[in-house]
Formats: structure tokens, C-alpha cells, sequence
């Protein structure tokens, strides 16, 4: 008998490469060596799977997050940001859940876009924060150099978005010249005095 992680990491390869739309059930079941049926026994429907993949994504995304910040406090502020647009340029690329959280985040199921949303938005929010608070102490090297940190932290998830978008429409290499040109404009421009 499959179990319910296992029928979620199928689905999430599923909706990850086809969207929820183009995702089946049939197809996951298939994936698991199980019949259709067997699904339900975990799951109400195709749209209760969908949403349990994005809860369990969203969560596992924010904990990334979270401990790359905690794993690389030695690093400047400025290598601290730009290393982790790039940890996410290359995350996804080559990882289904990566996959999964920047397709739901930027194309929402028209049937589910309320429930997804609910999700989406609180982890935004709750980032920006964050964020803003790390920009706000500074680096412990050079002291408080961002002078508007909730700005800055606004701008850096807009320029995180913009990587995200050149990723989805033009790929990795785009996505990594884009980045490249944009870093210096936006350190700069929080940096200035």
C-alpha cells in the first residue's frame, strides 16, 4: 500500500511539469503502481491534492529559506542576497519542487486561485518582513548601511520576481545574465546614502 508522501511527491512531478490542468490522476496513480481509486483513500479529489502539495511546498520552501539565512551569516549582507538569487536561479532549474512553488506562485489554478492565493500571499508577506529585518540590523562587518530597509526589501522580492519570470520564459542563462546586469543597479541604490 502507497502511502500519502508518496502519492504527494508523484502529484508534485505531475503539477510541477504539467500544471494542475494537465496533471491526472490516472497519470500519478500510474507513477505509484496503484490504481486510480487508490487515491481517494488519502485524498477528496484532484483539487485537495493540489492544495495539499502547495501547503507542503510553501512550507518546506519557507524553511529553506530561513536556514540558508541562518547558514550563511558570515557572508557580507551583499553576498548574503545575491548568493541566495542565485541559490534560487539554480533550485529552479533542476528541482520539481522549485518547479511546483514558481508555477503556483505565478499561475494559480483558475478553480483553486482562491485557496492557493491564501497560501501565497501570508508567504510573501511574512518573506518581505523578514527580509526587511535583515536589512534593517545590517551586516555585523560594516554596521547599518541600508537606509530604507522595508524599500529595499521590496525591491529585492521584485527583482527576485523578475528572476523568477526570465526563469519560466527564457531559462537559466537569461535568468543568470539578468541577474548579473541587475545585482550592481539594486546595490547600489539601497546603499546609497
Amino acid at each position: 500500500m502507497h502511502s500519502s508522501k508518496q502519492i504527494l511527491q508523484a502529484a508534485l512531478a505531475h503539477f510541477a511539469r504539467d500544471g494542475y490542468e494537465g496533471a491526472s490522476l490516472q497519470g500519478i496513480a500510474e507513477d505509484c503502481g496503484i490504481r486510480k481509486p487508490s487515491i481517494y483513500a488519502h485524498y477528496s479529489s484532484k483539487g485537495d491534492l493540489f492544495l495539499q502539495a502547495v501547503k507542503d511546498v510553501f512550507q518546506r520552501q519557507e524553511q529553506n529559506i530561513v536556514g540558508f539565512f541562518s547558514q550563511h551569516q558570515e557572508l557580507s549582507l551583499e553576498e548574503m542576497l545575491k548568493s541566495f538569487l542565485q541559490q534560487r536561479l539554480e533550485q529552479y532549474t533542476r528541482d520539481d519542487e522549485a518547479r511546483f512553488f514558481l508555477r503556483v506562485s505565478f499561475f494559480p489554478p483558475r478553480a483553486l486561485y482562491e485557496e492557493v492565493m491564501n497560501i501565497v500571499y501570508p508567504f510573501l508577506d511574512r518573506h518581505e518582513v523578514c527580509l526587511s529585518q535583515l536589512l534593517a540590523a545590517g551586516c555585523p562587518q560594516h554596521g547599518r548601511i541600508i537606509s530604507r530597509p522595508d524599500q529595499a526589501a521590496s525591491v529585492f522580492l521584485t527583482l527576485l520576481d523578475g528572476i523568477h519570470v526570465e526563469i519560466l520564459y527564457g531559462g537559466e542563462e537569461r535568468a543568470a545574465r539578468r541577474l548579473a546586469h541587475a545585482w550592481p543597479v539594486y546595490w547600489q541604490g539601497v546603499t546609497r546614502s
